[in-house]
């Protein structure tokens, strides 16, 4: 498990590096599944060792990756530095760059849970009975000023980073926690 809980970002130019699809999930593959060699997350990617150990490099450089003491020069292991990046939109939007980044960020974002649901539903019906249910899929619309939703979203961060610290069992699988505030102009029909 990563030594630090998260990073925060609020450069444009780094979290463009982040909102590259290879680079997001080798990122993602080594907070959810640990220490890895770019062959492996080849592999698991669908991608050439080369590609990823050039993505490897790119996020090392820039402190979100690291490479493993111990390995070998045929086989480098690389670990994630943190287990989660933070970012808020109003420390990148008015820089420059800043407004296409959030946009190709957020496109990606909701590609990674959309991905993650789809697999879960797919997934569901061979889960052990206690794991379906306990899963949990919930949708809610409360009636808020933006203060009061920025409140919400960290808060509900808050109990997660919470639960992290205090009722984490690195011994237990990987659960997965979507945490999306959100307004609509309109509601989708």
């Amino acid at each position: 498990m990563p030594d630090e809980p998260s990073i925060a970002v609020h450069d444009p130019r780094v979290l463009r590096a982040l909102a590259h699809p290879l680079r997001n999930a080798l990122l993602g593959l080594l907070r959810s599944e640990g220490p890895s060699t770019a062959s492996r997350l080849g592999q698991r990617l669908a991608e050439s060792s080369g590609s990823t150990s050039y993505h490897l490099r790119q996020l090392a450089a820039l402190g979100f990756v690291e490479e493993v003491p111990g390995g070998t020069a045929r086989e480098r292991w690389w670990r994630a530095r943190h287990r989660s990046t933070r970012w808020q939109t109003e420390d990148v939007l008015d820089q420059p760059g800043g407004r296409e980044v959030v946009e190709e960020f957020t496109h990606l974002s909701l590609s990674v849970q959309r991905r993650m649901l789809a697999a879960h539903a797919e997934q569901r019906e061979d889960l052990e009975p206690e794991w379906r249910n306990a899963t949990s899929l919930n949708d809610w619309g409360l009636h808020l000023s933006p203060a009061a939703a920025r409140e919400l979203a960290e808060e509900l961060n808050g109990v997660l980073q919470r639960w992290r610290a205090e009722r984490e069992d690195p011994a237990q699988p990987l659960v997965s926690v979507l945490v999306d505030v959100f307004r609509l102009a309109e509601h989708p029909s």
